[in-house]
């Protein structure tokens, strides 16, 4: 994979940083991190570099660059966590830092690219996602750090979302509202197990060639008590979705029978009552929609016919 290195400060304020980085690939990730492993490549990951800026008498700096082979794969690790403030590293002063608003629109310029929290920057460059670390936040570590970060991103792209985004409803009838602030995007079974369990087996048949969103909708009038959780997969193809839909049914709705007729692409929705709620889909071309833990059989259907 081809890839424009960003340019880090041999030496920044007090802190320097060795002349090699030290390189982790697919074969050597666990050894550097304990759990955690199996989240990174569950995305298409290429390899991380890691660099740790020194200083007499002070804590170390951390910095790692995790080179990913799409802009979507970068900004899915960002999208595993939205805490922070928003921080923007082209010239914003940190004073015009905001969180993320939470209702906000998945198409507007207020989804954040870069987070700062505790001595932590957090950012989505391009096909680069870097986690910056001051073991001990102070003032002078904090400048580091967002220096760092302002090296990293200088005169690299700024794509676009992935696509897939676009495709979540800020709302849906009765005012449930789309909770942006715990949105998250990736690829994988154990990643979307890690945001909402459904259950230890692949029952959805995600890999590396598929693509998935997902994020819960509140009731405008509940205080954040009434909630549903809203999935959206993307496969290959039209058979490879309704393969996995029949994988689904099997796994995780045993008790209901499904019937896909063979060579049909046609639309298929369903609604059933569920121990947590309703639960209802909609398969349509290459994609299926979802949603979990609906309260009533009235809602669920308004949800379904909307997607």
């Amino acid at each position: 994979m081809r890839e424009s290195k960003p340019t880090l400060p041999k030496t920044i304020g007090i802190w320097t940083r060795p002349d090699s980085p030290r390189l982790i690939t697919t074969k050597n990730i666990f050894d550097y991190m304990d759990g955690a492993g199996e989240l990174y490549i569950g995305y298409r990951f290429d390899h991380l570099e890691a660099y740790e800026y020194k200083a007499q008498n002070q804590n170390n700096i951390l910095v790692e660059l995790y080179f990913m082979k799409t802009s979507d794969d970068a900004f899915g690790l960002l999208s595993l966590d939205w805490g922070g403030e928003s921080v923007e590293l082209a010239g914003e002063p940190l004073d015009s830092a905001k969180p993320l608003q939470a209702n906000a629109a998945p198409e507007s310029s207020s989804w954040p690219r870069a987070l700062y929290g505790e001595g932590l920057l957090r950012l989505w460059s391009d096909t680069i996602y870097a986690r910056i670390m001051a073991y001990q936040e102070t003032p002078e570590s904090k400048e580091v750090v967002l220096a760092l970060g302002r090296s990293i991103v200088k005169e690299r792209g700024n794509p676009p979302l992935p696509v897939i985004l676009k495709k979540l409803p800020d709302s849906f009838p009765a005012d449930w509202m789309l909770g942006k602030d715990r949105t998250s995007y990736f690829r994988s079974h154990l990643v979307l197990n890690s945001i909402y369990y459904l259950g230890q087996d692949n029952m959805l048949d995600l890999d590396l060639n598929s693509e998935a969103v997902t994020s819960p909708y509140e009731r405008k009038d509940s205080g954040g008590k009434k909630r549903i959780h809203f999935l959206l997969v993307k496969y290959p193809d039209n058979r490879r979705a309704r393969q996995a839909l029949a994988h689904f049914h099997k796994v995780y709705l045993p008790e209901h029978l499904i019937f896909l007729q063979a060579g049909s692409s046609g639309e298929i929705s369903n609604i059933f009552l569920i121990e947590d709620g309703w639960l209802g889909y909609k398969i349509k071309d290459n994609t299926i929609a979802f949603i979990f833990e609906c309260p009533d059989q009235e809602t669920a259907r308004i949800i379904i016919n909307q997607i």
